[in-house]
């Protein structure tokens, strides 16, 4: 799967600019607006869908350019790749083509918060999207510039108070006609660019904004509701001129783990991998930054970052005193910059080269290009549909940092999801949904149009209520089934081989359950592992295999007749068996809370100090809000599973009890409150 040939982007070029005149007359059911990886996304599964559609974007040779890190994965974007990768996406292929650098984050921890992350190299991720967009069914890709949206007034048979139905170019006379509109124009919407106290337009250093019109017509013709937000990117520098010996070397896996369910190894072999490098900051960089706070326009502004990835200033402002990560990691095989990973300033230049030289390894160290902050436009993402689709605009759908997310996987979610109902909309085929109980990027689409956002949002674990469930090695079993036969997003020859692994993976499970043998006969035949011969109940190979230093390996030597046909699945099933306990209680805990989520909540409830393990953050949030049912709880940001399961118990169990007798028998109460807390002891927080 890995093994591609690229067309040279000057043949890219010509093969658009030939068809420019073609396209203007053409009608299309989708437009995509924009080639980050929101648009590529997006273009790509509204084609896969069966969508005639039509990809614009400013420069041809950007589509697949890593703006900013070159890297793709890590804890809950991680979940987001594979994820994507299940619904036939292009990231976690491009990934394991690209990819020069690969590991698994939290790997001390357990599977469900494991994180797949690659460092890349840019040029080779470029061509890989290149590469598929160009050799995609039902996809043109057209070099241009939107001017505007057309906007009609709109079908009563819909809701909605606009219609829109198509886009116009700039600097051309031909409207291009559309069922459906993707907009995933990312910092580009009345981009700003901020160096020092130098501001320019700009929605990435050497492009141009955005038409003014499209900002025009979202704010002024469809009435949307836009904010401000920004972010930034560090300066790169020249490799050979850091002394690496003065860091700690961070070397990759030693075997690397493809993103993608069909690749079973990855284009870079293990051991031309590369790897990256740790230092940290110093006084002396703290001083920088605040000699030249005066100097920084950005970092003055009010417009909010990105909490969890922000600029240097930002971190030294926070945290005074601090010492700060800083890591080094290569932009490419041949590449001879560093992306200094903890760094975005917006500084001028000059200041920027006395801030990297005060870091260990870095006293000599030559900037290449200084980094800058980016301000731009994004739309409210409550004013969306769970489909990505505008409410109050019929046909108009938005993806990517437009909706005020921050990050490559974010951004790739979005526009998949965003692509595939545009399409299945011009196809005349009704929306889907996707649930936060059935993968992350159900939570990430929930968040933000059932929340919406003060900041640029991040995709985290915390984040997913049910995340025993939403593994990164389950992401193909949960997702490319309803990609293929609801959605219609996936290929035959990867819905043929989840049945497969599905298939092996029961027969495996079904073995596996049926080695069933006395707690003193698995001691006899596992005399290394700790099993208590004492027990009287018997125990099959899926209740072995949650023991420590029990593998299915293992259990592959003794019992070859029955398991040895599985091993290609051993880790999966390792994995399985470990989580199935807490999966079905976890399922439980969802049907029950599903069951329950329109149960109204008592308004005189003193969330202060409801007596039930909860935190302080969320006894405040709760008390703030008052929440009219259940449902409405769980949608709040900040409110974990436990404190939803807590509540639910409350008012079920305690409350009405509480209500229906004397308030002021307190040995009832207290009797009461033991209960429910011996309930909820073992639930997390």
């Amino acid at each position: 799967m890995l093994t591609k040939r690229f067309p040279p982007v000057q043949s890219f070029l010509l093969l658009v600019s030939r068809s420019v005149g073609h396209i203007a007359r053409q009608q299309y059911d989708v437009v995509v607006v924009g080639g980050g990886h929101a648009g590529t996304e997006a273009a790509a599964a509204a084609a896969r869908v069966g969508a005639e559609t039509l990809l614009v974007t400013q420069k041809i040779h950007t589509i697949g350019a890593l703006s900013c890190n070159p890297s793709l994965g890590g804890v809950g974007k991680g979940q987001l790749v594979k994820e994507i990768d299940a619904l036939d996406g292009l990231c976690g292929r491009a990934g394991d083509y690209a990819g020069i650098h690969f590991s698994i984050l939290n790997r001390k921890k357990g599977p469900a918060v494991w994180g797949p992350r690659a460092q890349l190299d840019r040029q080779r991720y470029r061509e890989f999207i290149q590469s598929e967009l160009l050799s995609t069914p039902r996809l043109t890709v057209l070099e241009g510039s939107v001017e505007e949206l057309l906007v009609t007034e709109p079908n009563p048979e819909e809701p909605g108070k606009h219609q829109v139905t198509g886009i116009r170019l700039v600097n051309c006379d031909h409207p291009i006609s559309a069922s459906s509109v993707v907009l995933t124009t990312g910092t580009f919407l009345s981009g700003s660019l901020f160096v020092g106290q130098t501001t320019s337009p700009g929605g990435r250093i050497g492009d141009a904004p955005s038409s003014a019109g499209l900002s025009h017509t979202l704010r002024e013709r469809l009435k949307l509701k836009i904010g401000r937000l920004r972010t930034g990117t560090p300066p790169r520098i020249v490799k050979d001129s850091v002394d690496l010996s003065l860091t700690k070397l961070h070397p990759p896996d030693s075997h690397p783990t493809p993103f993608s369910f069909l690749n079973s190894r990855t284009n870079c072999k293990p051991e031309e991998q590369l790897p990256c490098y740790l230092t940290y900051t110093t006084p002396g960089v703290e001083r920088v930054v605040r000699e030249s706070f005066h100097l920084n326009c950005h970092i003055q502004q009010d417009a909010k970052g990105p909490r969890y990835c922000p600029s240097i200033e930002s971190r030294v402002l926070r945290f005074p005193g601090r010492q700060h990560q800083v890591w080094l990691e290569p932009e490419g095989l041949n590449s001879d910059l560093l992306y200094p990973q903890g760094l975005s300033m917006t500084m001028p230049p000059d200041i920027q080269l006395r801030l990297i030289r005060e870091i260990p390894g870095m006293h000599r160290a030559e900037i290449h290009t200084p980094g800058y902050g980016v301000q731009y436009d994004f739309v409210c993402p409550t004013q969306l549909s769970p489909a990505l689709q505008v409410k109050s605009t019929q046909g108009l759908f938005l993806a990517g940092q437009i909706n005020g997310t921050t990050g490559y996987e974010e951004a790739a979610a979005q526009g998949l999801w965003a692509g595939a109902n545009a399409a299945r909309r011009a196809l005349s085929t009704p929306p889907v949904a996707l649930s936060r109980t059935e993968s992350y990027i159900g939570v990430l689409i929930d968040d933000l149009v059932s929340r919406g956002v003060t900041e640029p949002y991040r995709m985290f674990t915390s984040r997913a209520e049910f995340r025993a469930s939403l593994r990164p090695d389950n992401a193909d079993l949960r997702l490319t089934l309803k990609g293929f036969e609801e959605v219609g997003c996936v290929s035959s020859l990867r819905y043929q081989e989840v049945v497969r692994v599905r298939n092996s993976l029961q027969d495996a499970q079904t073995a596996l359950r049926a080695l069933t043998l006395s707690a003193a006969k698995w001691k006899e035949t596992l005399p290394s592992i700790l099993i208590s011969g004492t027990k009287s109940t018997t125990m099959t190979g899926m209740d072995i295999m949650r023991y420590k230093d029990v593998s299915f390996e293992m259990l592959a030597n003794v019992f070859p007749e029955q398991l040895s046909s599985f091993m290609e699945f051993s880790q999966r099933l390792q994995i399985e068996a470990v989580y199935k306990p807490h999966c079905d209680t976890q399922r439980k805990e969802i049907e029950r809370i599903q069951k329950e989520e329109n149960m109204s909540l008592p308004q005189d409830v003193d969330y202060l100090s409801l007596p039930v393990p909860m935190s302080q953050e969320v006894r405040e949030i709760l008390d703030r809000v008052r929440p009219s049912t259940l449902g409405a709880a769980t949608r709040l940001e900040g409110i974990t599973p436990a404190a939803i399961v807590s509540l639910l118990n409350y008012v079920q169990f305690t409350g009405k009890r509480e209500r229906r007798t004397n308030r002021n028998q307190p040995d009832q109460k207290e009797e009461t409150e033991e209960e429910l807390c011996a309930r909820n002891a073992s639930l997390p927080q």
